[in-house]
């Protein structure tokens, strides 16, 4: 008797909503979150639209900001594979084209209202930047190929394009109010990217 509930507890404790109901949930979680940002999301109103209890839910996501996390990493859509043009230049314009675009569809105000919300809400921004650490760093693979190619000084920063683009792709699209334009991305490479990533180094 001991040994059988010693295997049925991690039985339990491991037990997983299906996948077409998780689905559901993550869903609703997502489109709820367009709707309202992440301050104005409710439990319940997920579990309504998802047409499940609130006890499903906080038992799978004991906090709203696992629960946006993870209905983010599920039904964000995915992102467009690293561009490989043969050049610096080419790759880079390549890349922030993509991401106008993404920022230009009906993900942008959805993940700008995310980024907003990572001030009042550490335990969101613990969880965001865990997901954001496991992708693919395309800033850093972009770089190691212009340097391998020449294009590149060793002693390059590739940190500087995370630290400068999204802060004034977002700005000038949710600030300004500016579209994110051809003659936009062709400033954001040629004069502030370009020159920093090849300028000569300090001494």
């Amino acid at each position: 008797m001991a040994e059988q509930a010693r295997t049925a507890s991690p039985a339990g404790r491991s037990r997983r909503l299906d996948g077409e109901r998780e689905q559901a949930i993550l869903r609703a979680a997502y489109e709820l979150l367009g709707e309202t940002g992440y301050q104005g999301l409710r439990v319940d109103a997920v579990a309504a639209r998802a047409q499940a209890s609130k006890a499903t839910l906080y038992r799978h996501w004991p906090t709203k900001a696992e629960l946006v996390t993870d209905a983010v990493r599920t039904c964000k859509a995915a992102e467009a594979p690293l561009p490989d043009t043969g050049s610096f230049r080419g790759d880079l314009r390549a890349w922030f084209g993509d991401i106008a675009m993404m920022i230009g569809s009906e993900e942008g105000p959805l993940l700008a209202g995310l980024f907003m919300a990572l001030n009042s809400d550490p335990e969101l921004a613990a969880q965001l930047r865990q997901m954001r650490d496991s992708k693919v760093p395309f800033a850093e693979t972009i770089c190691a190929r212009a340097a391998a190619r020449g294009e590149l000084r060793p002693g390059y920063d590739a940190g500087l394009i995370d630290e400068i683009v999204p802060a004034l792709v977002f700005m000038r699209r949710f600030a300004l109010g500016e579209p994110l334009d051809e003659p936009f991305l062709d400033h954001l490479v040629d004069d502030i990217v370009l020159p920093l990533l090849t300028r000569e180094p300090c001494e």
